[in-house]
């Protein structure tokens, strides 16, 4: 299937009607992290948040955030934005895209980008000539970057090198039993970041619902694997590129059954790449709605090669 962009394979999918949400398992089935909630969080590691509290209070936020009159109210373009913080009083940025040719009525489909360690709202959106941005122009989305809090923050998960995915469990438990409580507060921070911009772009545009998309890179990957599962309902489809930060045997595989998924990965990407080819076998193997893409170059030479056409194996 040839597609014209990362997040191209998940609107396709769309149209086609491929998309089918997973409903909740029956209660009484026994725990299993792959068929079956478990008690307690719905991710094992990560972020105490409780997910739809989150939502909730993400949501209040933005509606004391909105300012129906303001000239910048559902404005179009590139638009560098911040919001007031609640947890930490401070203006925290994010960066939005929205089609120069959007009619100002039609429902938009949206997309979160998620960055990398070390970067912030800005680079992805301005790499390659923003050519992101161009591709949200082109295909009729809606694009946001959220910081996450700072440039390190993970979006609510503690897992990175060398706990990909295939790794020992020991390796994720040492990641685990790693995290401070200043570390679980800048994840926690992170984590309800990504969520406040969604729901003020949510509260702001007229974005469909069922049309809203998550992706990212290498943390932000880590990010998208993170947060795609523990809030499963707001996505339509998850797009993880470079970073398979996954722990087998604490991952909610069965919020993610039925979502479609285009992993995507760099041939010379170590150490990465060889958690991916584990994940993506493992995935096909369980039956997962899933694509995998992968391109010759390194870690962050690969981004803007699989964002044009390429061609995803089902």
């Amino acid at each position: 299937m040839n597609v014209k962009t990362t997040v191209g394979l998940a609107i396709l999918l769309l149209v086609t009607g491929a998309y089918a949400q997973q409903s909740a398992p029956a209660a009484t089935q026994p725990c299993s992290w792959l068929s079956s909630p478990c008690p307690g969080n719905p991710i094992a590691y990560g972020s105490a948040l409780d997910t739809d509290k989150q939502i909730r209070e993400s949501q209040e936020l933005a509606k004391k955030e909105a300012v129906p009159g303001n000239p910048q109210w559902r404005a179009e373009g590139d638009q560098h934005r911040t919001y007031k913080f609640p947890d930490t009083g401070t203006d925290m940025p994010y960066r939005v895209y929205v089609p120069t040719n959007w009619d100002g009525h039609s429902e938009l489909p949206l997309v979160v980008m998620l960055h990398g360690a070390g970067a912030d709202e800005n680079m992805y959106l301005d790499m390659n000539d923003k050519q992101l941005l161009h591709l949200a122009e082109q295909h009729g989305y809606v694009l946001v970057s959220p910081l996450g809090y700072n440039r390190f923050g993970a979006y609510g998960t503690p897992l990175r090198l060398p706990g990909v995915f295939g790794q020992p469990e020991d390796v994720f438990a040492k990641q685990r039993a790693a995290v401070t409580p200043q570390a679980e507060r800048t994840l926690e921070l992170s984590e309800k970041d990504v969520i406040n911009v969604l729901e003020i772009v949510l509260n702001e545009y007229p974005i469909d619902h069922k049309e809203v998309f998550l992706m990212g890179h290498s943390m932000g990957s880590g990010g998208t694997w993170y947060l795609g599962a523990k809030y499963s309902q707001l996505w339509r489809a998850i797009a993880p590129m470079s970073g398979p930060f996954v722990d087998e045997s604490n991952y909610p595989w069965y919020r993610i059954k039925q979502m479609p998924i285009l992993m995507c990965e760099g041939t010379l990407a170590l150490p990465s790449v060889k958690g991916s080819y584990q994940m993506r076998d493992w995935m096909i193997a369980h039956k997962f709605n899933m694509g995998y893409m992968q391109v010759d170059a390194d870690h962050g030479g690969m981004v803007p090669l699989v964002l044009p056409a390429g061609s995803v194996l089902i």
